[in-house]
């Protein structure tokens, strides 16, 4: 099952800060669902596991994230995450690339595009489900993202706590319950369906009133 998610959002901090946290995998797995970084190989591939919940059904993932493309100049950094359930023979792959433009106010726009591939238990509650759902898990990293670096912008702007005296908080990786964000995605589609019937509705009846 194949699909891309496409969100663009904007951040009120510097483009360079922002791109200094989008290229750090090390930082933005703080911000992903149930996501922990295990492993560094080098400064362009890293080890991690992701634990998913929908439901009853619990899809624990391992694998790797691969910067693929960094590119300063334009602003465009491009990874890759691939990943095998640990229990199962299901796999979950994502291309993400993320494109900065910098804003006449100070902040910037990001601008995401994720083509997902995924196999396996996941799989069988269906395209739209798993579209809404990924949306909305985006939609939480975006908002994770926004309010780091905001939080970092303004700290910048007045004084930087001194790395003595910053307090240090530990943190434990928790899987992603995703029962309201499915209950959401749920809610969305029926709404569709029925739009869709109103409008036959009314069709038939003006047909019927000819």
């Amino acid at each position: 099952m194949s699909f891309r998610i496409e969100e663009s959002f904007q951040i009120a901090a510097p483009v360079e800060r922002v791109w200094a946290y989008l290229t750090d995998p090390r930082r933005v797995v703080t911000c992903v669902p149930g996501a922990e970084l295990t492993a560094v190989e080098n400064e362009t591939t890293f080890l991690g596991k992701v634990k998913v919940k929908v439901g009853p059904v619990v899809a624990a993932y391992s694998g790797k994230v691969t910067l693929t493309e960094r590119d300063q100049a334009t602003h465009v950094v491009r990874m890759v995450g691939d990943g095998r359930e640990s229990t199962g023979s299901g796999s979950a792959k994502m291309t993400m690339t993320s494109t900065l433009t910098a804003l006449p106010t100070g902040g910037t726009e990001v601008h995401l595009t994720a083509d997902l591939d995924v196999v396996g238990k996941l799989a069988q509650f269906g395209r739209g489900m798993i579209e809404n759902v990924n949306k909305q898990m985006l939609k939480q990293f975006t908002d994770c993202a926004r309010a780091a670096l905001e939080t970092e912008a303004t700290q910048a702007a007045t004084a930087e706590p001194s790395p003595s005296t910053a307090p240090h908080v530990e943190t434990t990786p928790q899987p992603v319950h995703i029962v309201p964000v499915v209950l959401r995605a749920v809610w969305a589609t029926l709404v569709g369906l029925l739009r869709i019937l109103w409008r036959i509705v009314t069709f038939e009846g003006r047909r019927g009133g000819a």
